[in-house]
Order: structure tokens, then C-alpha cells, then sequence
């Protein structure tokens, strides 16, 4: 559950991978995602849109990033990739993936989204994952600390008078929700959360019941792992509760059909939120993480307007 998985973690696609070979990875790799109200996996609902994803893929790797390496507050050695705006002074986007995926493949389309949108993009990879150490994961507890790591080097990079967004997608979306009331740089204009749970327990206690699995004492043990192993405590961050000390305008997505993070959990971290500038963002049909897939004009509508307020 919190060890760093070699076998999916920061994995990216060989160059001359064929589409019916990367269909199969997208399916031995989407974690816990199971069926849509088709009865269809997300990996297969990807399928047809294998030259899509691939044309993104093709797209950020003929960029040439430049390698960004710091240390977080434990003293592991954190990795992103920064794709440079033609502005210097062009507004930031930070882009945190999901539970053992990879920012290429979570954002295969975010990255030309926002580089076309003349953004600065950071390209995370989360702690135990890719090219950033560490063994474990930890649902977002200690991610917002890196979170907080990766605002303040952008804005000591680019000055506070340059505009950060925090991006994030699933786990992503998680941990920059629960960073918001963290003393993150006041250039920290407004984040993105894309089908992001509620809290570490709430999504593992969900994803338990799904499987049948009584949660509260396999929870209650898998705290006590985290705790005594791990070094960390699952209960002690959530989105909800950081949400209510924080006034960062959220844009807060979800897909309807998600049925891995439950849609719920959006509503009530938008519930939770005290910013004055809120939005949520409801799309139907869509599983988990595939709300750009389904409705792309939906999502970059409501995306390009939350990223134009002058809030």
C-alpha cells in the first residue's frame, strides 16, 4: 500500500511501444480502478483514444526539460521536470500526479495544455516515485510538505510577483489540497484538483468496502503499520480540514462515474472550502481521472476560465 512499486511508479512508454502494447500497460497499470456504468475499465475507455495519448506522450518528449532536483523536509532528494515558458515572467503551473502513476502519463495532456497556454510547468515526481527518492508513499501527509518545497522554489526562482497554480489529479489532487493552509508563498494564486479524496482514510476505508474488506480494523492496523514502519500518521492531514483555513480560489473537478475516488468526496472538500472564488465542475459519465477525456471542452472551458480570473 505505501511501498514504492518499481513496476508502475514513474514508468514512461519505450519509444517504439506499439498503441495495442501501450493499451495493455494502461490496464496492468491502473491502480484499483475498476468498472464505469459501461462496464468498462478506464484503461479500456483509453483504448480508443491510444493515438491520442500517444500523440501527447510524443509531444512532451520532444520537449527538453531542464532536471530540477531539491530536498525535501526528511531529507530525500525530490525531482521535477521544468518546461520554460517563452515569458520568464509567464505564470507557473505545478503538476502533481496520482498514486503510482507518473506526471507523463497524467499529464500526457496537461503538459501541451500548458505550454500552449504560454505557462512555466513543473512536472513533479512525487516522493517515491520516478526519479524522486524515497520508499513510501504517504497519501498526501508528507507530499503537502513537498508541495509547499516545490511552491517556494518557484517562487524564489521567478519573484512573488509571478503567479503560481497548483495543479494535481487523484493523490495529486490530495496533496495540494491538504498543502493550502500550509505557508505556502502568497504568489500561490489558485489550485486545480482533479478527482481528489477527502482524506487518507476516507479513501482507504472506501476503497476496503469496495472490495468487501472490513475497514475500520484493517484500517486501524494499516495505521499502526504506518505509523510504527512508515514514520507517519494517516490521520493527521485531510483536504477538508486544511480547506477550511485556506482562501485559495480551487477549481474542483470530478467525474460523476468515478468509481475510485467517489464523486462525493469533491463535493465535500468544495464544501469545505472557505475561498471566496470557488468552483465545481460535475462531469458526467466520466471514471476516474477521465473527466479531460470525456468532456474536454467542459474541462478546458472551466479550466482557462479559473486560470484568467484575476482573483
Amino acid at each position: 500500500m505505501f511501498a514504492k512499486n518499481g513496476n508502475v511508479s514513474g514508468q514512461t512508454m519505450p519509444a517504439k511501444m506499439t498503441i495495442t502494447k501501450y493499451r495493455t500497460k494502461l490496464s496492468a497499470c491502473e491502480p484499483a480502478n475498476r468498472v464505469t456504468s459501461r462496464g468498462l475499465s478506464p484503461a479500456l475507455i483509453a483504448a480508443p483514444l491510444a493515438d491520442e495519448i500517444l500523440s501527447g506522450i510524443a509531444f512532451w518528449r520532444a520537449q527538453e526539460p531542464e532536471d530540477i532536483f531539491l530536498p525535501s523536509f526528511d531529507g530525500l532528494r525530490l525531482h521535477a521536470k521544468f518546461y520554460a515558458a517563452s515569458e520568464r515572467k509567464a505564470p507557473v503551473q505545478i503538476m502533481f500526479h496520482g498514486y503510482k502513476s507518473s506526471a507523463e502519463r497524467d499529464f500526457c495532456g496537461g503538459l501541451r495544455e500548458g505550454i500552449d497556454g504560454g505557462f512555466n510547468v513543473l512536472l513533479v515526481d512525487q516522493r517515491a516515485h520516478g526519479e524522486s527518492e524515497g520508499k513510501y508513499l504517504t497519501f498526501g501527509v508528507n507530499e503537502r510538505f513537498d508541495c509547499l518545497s516545490w511552491a517556494s522554489y518557484a517562487a524564489e526562482r521567478f519573484g512573488n510577483d509571478v503567479k503560481i497554480y497548483l495543479y494535481g489529479i487523484s493523490m495529486g489532487a490530495a496533496t495540494v489540497l491538504m498543502a493550502s493552509a500550509l505557508p505556502l508563498p502568497k504568489s500561490v494564486s489558485g489550485i486545480v484538483a482533479d478527482c481528489g479524496y477527502t482524506s487518507p482514510k476516507a479513501i482507504i476505508c472506501s476503497v476496503l468496502r469496495d472490495h468487501h474488506v472490513p475497514a475500520a480494523p484493517v484500517y486501524a492496523v494499516a495505521r499502526l503499520g504506518a505509523r510504527l514502519f512508515c514514520g507517519f500518521d494517516l490521520d493527521s492531514a485531510s483536504a477538508p480540514d486544511a480547506l477550511s483555513r485556506s482562501h485559495i480560489p480551487v477549481l474542483f473537478i470530478h467525474g460523476d462515474d468515478d468509481r475510485f475516488v467517489p464523486c462525493r468526496m469533491s463535493r465535500e472538500n468544495f464544501e469545505a472550502s472557505a475561498a471566496e472564488h470557488k468552483k465545481l465542475l460535475i462531469v458526467h459519465n466520466a471514471g476516474h481521472g477521465l473527466s479531460y477525456m470525456l468532456d474536454r471542452p467542459a474541462y478546458l472551458s472551466s479550466l482557462h476560465s479559473f486560470l484568467e480570473a484575476n482573483f
